[in-house]
């Protein structure tokens, strides 16, 4: 066999070191993942693990958590009970590991948070917020936060006996879905904002307005239904 030439040699040997201190670079850092016993965990060399997910120890329930690196648990799923055929409701817990968000594991839909439910309005047409203006006047009003995109509202409306009205609703100010006639119901969806990045977080001034377009008479209207929607 020829021999070979001595650079050549000495190449070879630096690459096999090389490969060696690359070796045993890959071998010396420290595992940022586990996984023993069916339980995977991804986290710090020292300290409490980041994510875990698998067969928690000592039970038999397989589960999920998800910490902020200051260690509060930021997200869960699993029951508690140590069986491994248990409904797991998901959680969002806050920075002080109080449940904000869950899931109803018995029927479905939302556990938290406990969201307000409209109250029974006053069913008296004549006690409802009215009017006997001709032009448009605001009757009701309210402030909502802008969290979602969309909003539903739906309005009973009425006129006195003979008279005709119309009801519109305005939106920080602008005239929001269209003018409906007295006695029929403004049941509307829509955009709350033409830029809703801009309106996130701020104020939403809702005013329900309405008027006589008769002689006489009064207008009467009732919000029974609102809420946001996404887009």
């Amino acid at each position: 066999m020829p021999q070979l030439p001595e650079d050549i040699i000495d190449r070879l040997t630096q690459m096999e070191r090389r490969i060696q201190q690359l070796s045993t670079a890959v071998n010396t850092r420290p595992a940022l993942n586990t996984v023993s016993g069916g339980t995977l965990e991804v986290g710090p060399a020292t300290g409490s693990p980041i994510f875990k997910v698998g067969k928690w120890p000592g039970t038999s329930e397989y589960r999920m958590e998800l910490r902020r690196q200051t260690g509060t648990r930021a997200i869960s799923m699993y029951n508690g009970d140590g069986t491994a055929t248990s409904a797991q409701p998901l959680r969002i817990y806050d920075i002080a590991e109080r449940e904000l968000i869950s899931d109803d594991v018995a029927t479905g839909g939302l556990a938290r948070p406990w969201l307000n439910l409209l109250p029974p309005q006053d069913a008296a047409v004549t006690r409802w917020p009215q009017t006997t203006a001709t032009s448009m006047t605001t009757i009701a009003m309210s402030y909502n936060v802008v969290w979602q995109p969309r909003m539903r509202l739906l309005m009973n409306t009425r006129a006195s006996s003979g008279a005709t009205g119309s009801v519109q609703l305005l939106v920080n100010g602008a005239q929001w879905g269209t003018v409906v006639a007295a006695g029929a119901d403004f049941d509307q969806s829509g955009p709350v904002a033409s830029d809703f990045s801009a309106a996130y977080g701020g104020l939403l001034k809702v005013e329900v307005q309405a008027q006589v377009t008769s002689a006489s008479g009064t207008v009467y209207v009732n919000p029974v239904l609102m809420y946001g929607r996404q887009t």
